[in-house]
This record gives C-alpha cells, structure tokens and sequence, in this order.
C-alpha cells in the first residue's frame, strides 16, 4: 500500500476514534448527569485560564528556545522570534495532522534563517527521543508519589471482582518483579532468536536512540540551560493542570499530585488522537475517579482543558504564521532595498 495513503489511513483512524469518544462520552450521559455538566462548564471561573493560557504559551517559549541550543552546534543561531513563531505553527500542524508539524516548522524556520531544513529535521529527532525519556521519568515519579492512592484504588476494584481479601504488599512486588524480569528476558531473547526481525530492529532502533539521544545531550554547550528548559517546560505543564483545577469548583481541592496523574494520561491522550479529540477529556476523568470525583465533573474538566489548549494551538498558532510571514517579508523587502542587484 502506498506509504502516503497508509498515513492518510492511520490519520483517519485515529480522528474517527476520537470523534467515536466525543459520541460515546456524551450519549451516555443522563438528563440529570447533562445538568450536571453544562452547570460545571457554565459556571466555571473562566478568569484562571488567563494565566494558564500564559503558562502555555511560556512552555511553548521555552521549548524554541531549547531547541535553538540544539541548532547551535550545527553552526546556525536562529533568532529566538523565529524560532518561536515555527514552534507554534508545527504545533498548528500537528492539530490537523499528526507529524507533519515537525516538517512545516523545519521548512519555515530554514526558509527564513537560510537553514538546510533536513538538518533541522536531525535536531527534532534527538528533541523527540529526549522528551521521550523526560515523560517516562514523569511517569515513574508519579507513579511513586501516588503508590498509596493507586494500590488502593486498585485494591478496592479487585474487592468488587473477588470478595476474598487484599492481596498483600509483598506478593504484589513479587509478581512486579516477576514481570520486569520475564520481560528482560523475552526481549534478550527475541534480539538473539529475531535479530533481523522487522519489529526487533525497531525496538532496537528506539532503545539506540535514546541512548543517542543522551549523548547528544552531553556534547552540547549550554548543557545546562538545555536542561534548564527541559525541567521548565514540564513544570509549566503540570502547573497548567493544578492551576486549572480553581475553575471548576468541585476539584479545585486537589492536589499537585493529582495533576501529576492528570498530565501523565492526558500526554499519553494528545498521541492517540489528532489534538487528544475524545481520548483527552476521557484520560482526565479517568484519573480523576481516584480522587473520587464524580465522573460528569471530571469530563467536564477535561473538556474545559482541552478546549483551552485547541484555542492556544489554532489561535496563536495562526497568529504567529502570519507574523512570521509579515515580518520576515518585511525584512527581506528592506534587505533588497539596501541591496538592489
């Protein structure tokens, strides 16, 4: 099958999927459970997304920024404007079709700093695989923060399988050990017996390059400050969600630990769809029944989140196309002048 009508195909997968949940999350709810939503969304505190909105938009910065130190050694130095203005517009891209953000951003970004654009490509990959292992290292902290409340939450939907008693902790890590080690072992075995299997290369091409991934990380020159704005993007991530919790009134108790929970399936999300349509909102009520807050107020959350980030995404996405398409325009019209041929 053609390699591009196969994307087109995936593409359109995983959009129906999501507007299958959009379906699905609002089908099912009551008359009573209607009221309940549209009261949350309509009573929110609507003023807590203006510094939301602003985190956003600092992460965004920050993240140009941190991969303007990527460029660097390759002997270019973008400006930060530049830089910023393609971030946003390969986020814009993305929205309506996944991984062709990274292309547009690379190609306008060169277009305009005079940057041979498959070289920019080179710096999204190391970008992606050092997210990669940032949002792992997320998740395992969450996961240790939260041991207690997910163990018993766990434990309680196991009572109402099997009424026979609490599995004790001890056999619990037992069995997790049991299961990392298997795993190690299948996988060690599968690089022996499929070495030129298809998937074994990939998943070999994927351990290599986050072990590349690191590597790059160590020759660069502002090593600090890349990870710098690696800790200060995923802070602006997770205070985003916790300060977004004062706008509903129902879960404005909850805690940064909560967030931590939130962010880490609501990430997950943003890959399954185009934008997270469906899967975001879902992910968010989800995670928030481990608080147990009622599960209308948790999509209507999420939905309230959601809507906020498409509306950073389109708006300022469009907004800074066309400054950078203004302005650099501007500039090569000044240049001509200066320089007639």
């Amino acid at each position: 099958m053609n390699k591009r009508l196969l994307n087109i195909l995936k593409y359109v997968i995983f959009l129906g999927g999501g507007a299958f949940l959009v379906w699905w999350q609002f089908h099912q709810m009551t008359a009573d459970q209607e009221k309940k939503f549209i009261y949350a969304i309509t009573h929110a505190k609507y003023w807590v997304l203006i510094p939301v909105i602003i985190m956003a938009l600092a992460s965004h910065l920050s993240r140009s920024i941190r991969w303007r130190i990527l460029i660097e050694p390759l002997g270019y130095k973008p400006s930060i404007f530049n830089t910023f203005c393609a971030t946003m517009v390969g986020y814009l891209a993305n929205s309506f079709l996944p991984r062709l953000g990274e292309i547009i951003k690379c190609t306008m970004l060169g277009k305009y700093e005079k940057i041979p654009a498959q070289k920019l490509i080179g710096t999204i990959v190391v970008e992606r695989i050092f997210d990669i292992i940032c949002y792992i290292i997320f998740i395992i902290i969450t996961v240790l923060i939260q041991y207690k409340r997910v163990g018993d939450f766990a434990s309680e939907r196991v009572k109402a399988i099997n009424q026979h008693g609490v599995v004790p902790l001890w056999v619990k890590l037992l069995i997790l050990t049991a299961c990392i080690l298997l795993l190690i072992f299948i996988l060690r075995w599968m690089y022996k017996k499929y070495d030129q299997s298809r998937v074994v290369q990939k998943i070999k091409s994927f351990t290599s390059g986050i072990a590349e991934g690191i590597a790059t990380v160590k020759k660069l020159k502002n090593r600090g400050w890349f990870i710098f704005h690696t800790v200060f993007i995923w802070s602006m991530y997770l205070m985003q969600i916790y300060v977004g919790f004062i706008a509903v009134s129902e879960v404005s108790h909850l805690s940064l630990a909560a967030a931590c929970g939130v962010l880490t399936l609501a990430t997950l999300a943003m890959i399954v769809t185009p934008n997270g349509l469906g899967t975001f909102p879902a992910a968010v009520f989800l995670v928030l029944q481990l608080y147990n807050v009622d599960n209308v107020i948790g999509e209507a959350f999420g939905w309230l989140m959601w809507g906020t980030t498409t509306f950073i995404i389109l708006f300022f996405g469009s907004l800074f196309f066309l400054l950078m398409v203004l302005v650099n325009n501007k500039k090569t019209r000044e240049t001509n002048k200066l320089n007639p041929v």
